[in-house]
């Protein structure tokens, strides 16, 4: 009997879309990263090899202050995204279920669905107003508008790893006769630890990376390492933007890596 079941990787061309694929996706990449290495100040130019775009980032106080804000923003907005996403997660997976369930994951997920530029742009009137209100203009409002961004990307690792666990530990421990706090502390927690830490670094790594909502909420002088690269774009781009983008990208790389080995697998 014939096999029925479909597998497109037989389907004719399928390797060259593939790696036609993965070319306009990486290609790009690469040579951003071979290009932080060149010699010259010209970007489309090699000049030989050199780690002095390297030295020059290295040695940039705008950059090294930059980088400080952005770790700052960003180590600050996934704890607090962690926490909410924790609790919302909790909220939506332990306990039986209950009429609007759906809307609440639908309202909780809508941040990832709705184009960025309409949440900067609503984010941006709203701190706006706070701003005006309050006469407080530090970092304080970009912590918050990236946690609100960042809720939706560490809840749903934290989630699935929820639904991925065993309720039966839960249950004895209540059958011991522990309270819902007992319960939570040695039983939920530490098997929810590994979703929590990929959650919390998927958040950390969206708030690092992020220009649109930073660019429409900032104040003067609040530049994160991703809006002073775009800044110098519009003015000098040199080799220099090159070797910022390729560290970053290695801190993305290292972290991503991490979450994904932190990512509970299906069996």
């Amino acid at each position: 009997m014939a096999d029925s079941h479909f597998d497109a990787t037989r389907l004719p061309g399928f390797a060259t879309v593939a790696v036609a694929a993965f070319l306009l996706l990486y290609l790009p990449i690469v040579t951003l990263v071979i290009y932080s290495f060149n010699a010259s100040q010209s970007v489309a130019l090699w000049g030989g090899f050199s780690l002095s775009w390297y030295s020059h980032a290295w040695g940039n106080e705008a950059v090294k202050a930059a980088a400080l804000r952005s770790l700052i923003i960003a180590s600050f907005a996934a704890v607090f995204s962690t926490l909410l996403a924790t609790m919302a997660a909790l909220g939506t997976t332990r306990r039986r279920a209950f009429r609007g369930e759906t809307l609440i994951y639908m309202t909780i997920n809508q941040p990832l669905m709705v184009p960025e530029i309409v949440t900067a742009v609503a984010l941006m009137i709203f701190f706006g107003i706070l701003k005006f209100w309050t006469g407080y203009q530090g970092l304080g409002w970009l912590i918050a508008a990236h946690t609100a961004f960042c809720i939706p990307f560490a809840y749903l690792p934290i989630r699935a790893r929820l639904e991925g666990m065993d309720l039966s530990l839960e249950t004895a421990a209540a059958d011991l006769y522990a309270t819902p706090w007992q319960t939570f502390r040695w039983v939920t927690l530490p098997n929810l630890a590994p979703g929590i830490l990929a959650g919390a670094m998927l958040a950390f790594v969206i708030s690092l990376d992020d220009v649109v909502i930073t660019e429409f909420v900032k104040s003067g002088g609040q530049d994160t390492l991703p809006t002073y690269m775009l800044g110098q774009m519009r003015r000098a781009f040199t080799p220099e933007v090159n070797a910022i983008s390729t560290l970053l990208l290695a801190l993305t790389i290292v972290l991503l890596t991490a979450f994904f080995l932190l990512t509970p697998k299906k069996k």
